[in-house]
């Protein structure tokens, strides 16, 4: 098993980051590389959400199928993908108060049960590490601002 955690502090309501993390027509937003998403359930939120997400990755189009198998309101939500390689890949978003600010921690597993999968996942880790930490630091920025526009307008 293969591991990456990574944490952000966002200046921005924990209700904001969540929802943003917990909801893929939120993320995509967030996200300018998401090029498409399709809902594959008739569940759009929370727990059995199935989605389809198309990512241009190095000018390629990349989809991948996710469920959502975990969600506890404004605290985690969990998205798994098996990459039908021989990887599952299984995405923790937790959120916590931090000092007025919302701390956002991503726990991204990756658990091969095919022996080629492994070895192909352990030599991109650091690939998907850098990945991750550039979608954080997009979620952050997205947040941030959906937190100064809702300040203007009240």
């Amino acid at each position: 098993m293969a591991r990456i955690v990574i944490s952000r502090s966002i200046d921005a309501p924990l209700d904001i980051v969540f929802n943003t993390v917990a909801d893929v027509r939120e993320m995509s937003k967030a996200l300018p590389h998401v090029v498409k998403f399709e809902f594959l359930s008739e569940i759009k939120s929370g727990i059995g959400t199935r989605f389809r997400e198309t990512r241009l990755m190095n000018g390629k189009e990349a989809k991948t199928e996710l469920d959502l198998t975990e969600f506890v309101p404004d605290k985690r939500v969990r998205l798994v993908a098996d990459d039908k390689h021989g990887t599952v890949w299984a995405t923790l978003f937790t959120v916590d108060s931090e000092r007025g600010k919302t701390l956002l921690t991503i726990t991204m597993d990756a658990n091969s049960y095919k022996w080629l999968a492994g070895v192909f996942v352990f030599f991109i880790m650091g690939m998907v590490k850098r990945a991750v930490e550039r979608d954080m630091d997009l979620v952050k920025g997205y947040c941030e601002r959906l937190s100064r526009d809702h300040a203007g307008t009240s």
